[in-house]
């Protein structure tokens, strides 16, 4: 079983950048396809990327393409999100998800998908 631990977040104006990692522990992290989700304050929790388990394949949300990048480090069993030209939009807890995957290059898009999850680690962006 798999656990996971954000961190990265913080503070940031309007424009800036940040990188969020999420540490895998407590089982072969090159099994589980990775997703980031957030939740901003009053709002359904949504996905914002995800990667399959060799990182070969990825996805993204319409309102973060160009902007966020999703990579995973399987070596160091860790997946990143980073954030350029950020938005007040972007506000929110992020968490980074994890779902066995069936197939190497398989993405998961839905949260119903994921088993594991982390603690969540806030994004706020001034204006």
């Amino acid at each position: 079983q798999v656990q996971l631990v954000e961190s990265g977040g913080g503070l940031v104006q309007v424009g800036g950048s940040l990188r969020l990692s999420c540490a895998a522990s407590g089982g072969t992290f090159s099994d589980y396809a990775m997703g980031w989700f957030r939740q901003a304050p009053g709002q359904e929790r949504e996905l914002t990327a995800s990667i399959s388990r060799i990182g070969g394949n990825s996805y993204y949300i319409d309102s973060v393409k160009g902007r966020f990048t999703i990579a995973r480090d399987n070596a160091k069993n860790t997946v990143y999100l980073q954030m350029n030209g950020l938005k007040p939009e972007d506000t929110a807890v992020y968490y980074c998800a994890a779902v066995l995957g069936r197939y190497r290059l398989s993405v998961y898009v839905r949260g119903t998908d994921y088993g594991y999850w982390g603690q969540g680690t806030q994004v706020t962006v001034s204006s």
